[in-house]
Order: structure tokens, then sequence, then C-alpha cells
């Protein structure tokens, strides 16, 4: 359970890498096709850390970071290596995945401290009130994704575009994302512990 939780976080951190220089019209808001699933990642954190506390919820950002790290890494070297003859697509290959530097820049910068800033306030919340899970989801994806919004857009875009219109429609989504996917954190727990009693009360009886 928690290392399919896990592989489905890093997966969901690659495929929003991916698909993130697409801008998309959304009911007037221009954001990255990546919106949806980035925003499900916070989520998909906080569950981590349910599980896993906050010391393992970082080290599932660190790695998670060197994933991100070695995927950029790659694609740029697959850009410069020479095309095959026959090979049409380069322009387009380059086109699609070859996000530049400021952009890979902005990504990286902005994942590691909206998603380290997360695993703070949901530990805190945790430790400190403990009641009203879905609160401490809202309100840790509430300001995780509004840092990881402002380091992004004024990264990649300040001094290109107004930024502040952007930050506005990306929070909106990102948010609006959240509040659906809560009901995930509830959901995977209550299976999780199932998993847990099944497999102790398994160990207990023997073969």
């Amino acid at each position: 359970m928690v290392i399919l939780l896990i592989a489905v976080y890093v997966a969901c951190e690659l495929i929003a890498n991916v698909t993130a220089s697409k801008p998309i019209a959304l009911l007037g808001i221009v954001v990255p096709a990546a919106v949806f699933i980035y925003a499900l990642t916070f989520t998909l954190l906080d569950l981590i850390n349910e599980l896993l506390g906050k010391a393992g919820a970082r080290k599932v950002i660190y790695a998670s970071l060197v994933a991100n790290i070695l995927l950029a890494a790659y694609v740029q070297f697959a850009i410069v290596l020479p095309p095959a003859d026959f090979y049409q697509g380069q322009d387009s290959f380059s086109g699609v995945l070859g996000s530049t530097p400021r952009i890979v820049l902005a990504s990286l910068v902005a994942y590691i401290v909206s998603s380290l800033v997360d695993a703070e306030i949901f530990a805190w919340w945790k430790q400190q009130v403990g009641r009203f899970k879905w609160a401490r989801v809202l309100l840790s994806n509430a300001v995780s994704t509004l840092v990881d919004s402002i380091i992004f857009i004024s990264i990649a875009f300040w001094g290109v575009m107004p930024v502040l219109p952007l930050v506005q429609g990306q929070y909106a989504v990102k948010m609006a994302v959240t509040v659906v996917s809560i009901p995930l954190i509830y959901l995977a727990r209550e299976t999780w512990l199932k998993d847990r009693a099944s497999a102790a009360l398994a160990s207990a009886t023997g073969p």
C-alpha cells in the first residue's frame, strides 16, 4: 500500500513535468496542462505524511526531486543527441520536452520549497491539533499550493507576462482539485489500517 502510494506520487510528479509545457485555457484562465495532476500530488504527499510521518514524507520529497532532476537532465541529453537521418521529429521533440532552463529551475525550486512547507504544516497540525484530518489537508495544501504558484510563476514568467493573474488562476484550480481529492485521505488511510490489521491477525494465528 505505502510503496504503491509513493510510486503513484513520484509518477504524478514526473507526468506533471512532462505535460507542463502545454498551456490550456480553462474558463478564461490560462494554466499548464499539468495543473490537475500536480495539484493532486499535494494531497498524495499529505497521505504519505499521514502514514509515514514527517521524516518519511521528507525522504519521499527528496527522492522525487532526484527523479525530476534525472528526468530533466536526460531529456536535455536526448535532445542534443544527433537524430537519425530518417527522423523528422527533432524540432517537435525539442519543442515539447525541451523546456527552457528558466522553466526547469522554476519547477524544481517551487516543488522542493512548497512540498517541504506542505509536510511541515501537515505534521504540525497532526501533532498540535490532532483532530479534523480534512482541515489539516486543506490548510497545508492552501499554503503550499500558494507558495508553489508564487515561486513558479515569479521565476518562470517575471518580466515576460503579468504574474498576478497567472498566480490567481493556478491557485484557484489547484485548490479546486484539493477540495475534490480530500476524501482520498480517509479512503486510503482506512484501507491501510485494514491491511495492517489483516496482516497482524494472519501473523498472530500463524499458518
